[in-house]
């Protein structure tokens, strides 16, 4: 489903991602990882082209990002994105929020689009705030918007880039519980995120990155079973993270 080759990546001098390689196959669910300034937010970015890079290709269901032919709003449309800070229209009640790119964007009638986008919020558990405005929601509950916005376009994958690191800590779990449910109904997703707990419940595998470069892609069970058959950089990563 995501075949990323070879992306290279700079910021001016500075280079950003190294030769960064890896696959997620249909349904499977990956947990990227590592220290803050890894690459782990510029590689996910760059799967839906919301950051370029400069060599390499990524390929999204048989359609590559490299190629200048790629119509990028259209592959957008079929990529859902999470950001760490919502992103809802402040100005748009939680209906608009989840109906506005559905009718732009897909061409859907209204009552389409609200009807789809209802659904979504029921599954989410807020069909009583469709009428509200972001502002009124918790940031759990914006974030779970934010998550039934990007299923209502009919994603062939689903994109996190740390959805619950701006959340207070009662908020995380409401999260992560959409999230394990739609892993369970075999989504295909791609999570940056330093929820171990989910990553070891629901990823298939986990890879972790350091200096821009994808030092680990293992299974979950070799990444946290054998913590002596890591590299150095990632022991020290999970040394961190997992005494507590």
């Amino acid at each position: 489903m995501i075949s990323i080759q070879n992306v290279n990546k700079w910021y001016g001098d500075f280079q950003v991602l190294t030769n960064c390689s890896t696959e997620v196959k249909k349904g499977e669910v990956v947990v990227v990882c590592g220290p803050s300034g890894s690459g782990k937010s510029t590689l996910i970015k760059c799967v839906n082209a919301l950051e370029p890079f400069q060599q390499g290709d990524i390929n999204v269901d048989g359609t590559s990002i490299a190629d200048k032919k790629t119509n990028l709003p259209k592959l957008r449309s079929r990529v859902g994105m999470v950001f760490q800070h919502f992103e809802l229209f402040p100005h748009l009640t939680i209906t608009e929020n989840l109906t506005i790119a559905q009718i732009k964007v897909l061409g859907r009638s209204k009552a389409e689009a609200e009807k789809k986008g209802l659904a979504l919020l029921e599954r989410v558990g807020l069909a009583a705030h469709a009428h509200k405005h972001p502002g009124q929601l918790s940031g759990g509950q914006q974030q779970r918007v934010a998550i039934a916005r990007a299923l209502a376009m009919d994603p062939v994958v689903m994109l996190f880039d740390e959805p619950t690191s701006a959340l207070d800590p009662e908020m995380v779990n409401e999260v992560l519980d959409v999230m394990v449910q739609l892993a369970h109904e075999g989504m295909t997703m791609m999570c940056v995120t330093h929820e171990m707990g989910f990553a070891r419940k629901v990823a298939d595998r986990v890879i972790f990155m350091d200096a821009g470069q994808i030092v680990e892609d293992c299974p979950k069970e070799e990444f946290f079973g054998d913590i002596n058959a890591r590299s150095e950089r990632a022991q020290q990563f999970l040394a961190k993270i997992l005494q507590h």
